[in-house]
């Protein structure tokens, strides 16, 4: 059988999309469950023993407990922008069909694979393709990610109204980073979401400190695993 499958996406870029994907990979795991992970497109890959390497997609694979092969991550770009332009200056054709076998391989070989976008649904892709073409073009529902402090209701609901217009499903949002002391905008932030952005509060992601970017997966991995909710969170994703 394929695996459930889900598209992460974010409000912006820097909202912490690929370590609240790689703890949920990691929860999935720590369920005993099998776990593959996928960043289509990569822009800002560093260069390591001559190669491009998208730390992204190692941090994934960190949290699925897999290596990194070519479907896990199948687009490298070195240029620290778009990809669209990224692609561009490198002379490079994103093919969504090439995206879409990697996706298959894996969802052949695994019980769940968690895709993550770069940056938001409106990210330019290649040839006026944006983010959301691509998780409409994987067949696959949606679930973004937003920051809990001051602006984020007006981004989060512009994100999920707009994935909606475009015929994507909306599983929810995920408010990642929220403190343990949270200030006025961020105390309220959760329940405005919840209640205007006509989807649902799939969970909130504590704010781990911590400059080791695995470290602080696994900090959120664990606080996830001892929370009730997260089993509803997993339910209502991938069903």
């Amino acid at each position: 059988m394929a695996a459930k499958g889900i598209f992460i996406t974010g409000t912006d870029t820097g909202v912490g999309k690929t370590i609240a994907s790689a703890a949920i990979a990691m929860v999935l795991r720590r369920m005993g469950h099998s776990v593959g992970v996928m960043k289509p497109v990569t822009s800002g890959c560093i260069e390591r023993d001559g190669h491009l390497v998208s730390e992204d997609a190692e941090l994934l694979c960190y949290g699925a407990g897999i290596e990194v092969t070519p479907d896990c991550a199948p687009y490298l770009l070195r240029a620290p922008v778009a990809p669209s332009i990224a692609a561009s200056l490198e002379k490079v054709r994103i093919d969504f069909q090439v995206i879409r076998d990697a996706y298959l391989r894996l969802a052949e070989d695994y019980e769940f694979v968690i895709v993550e976008g770069a940056g938001g649904l409106m990210v330019p892709l290649a040839g006026g393709l944006l983010m959301s073409d691509l998780a409409s073009h994987l067949g696959l529902p949606v679930a973004v990610v937003a920051r809990p402090g001051l602006g984020t209701i007006n981004h989060t609901l512009l994100t999920t109204f707009s994935g909606r217009a475009l015929g994507l499903q909306v599983k929810g949002v995920i408010v990642n980073r929220y403190p343990e002391v949270p200030g006025q905008a961020e105390a309220y932030a959760p329940h405005l979401i919840a209640s205007l952005s006509g989807t649902q509060l799939l969970g909130v992601f504590p704010e781990v400190g911590g400059d080791d970017d695995r470290v602080v997966t696994t900090g959120v991995a664990d606080r996830l695993l001892q929370e009730p909710a997260t089993g509803i969170m997993l339910r209502e994703m991938f069903e």
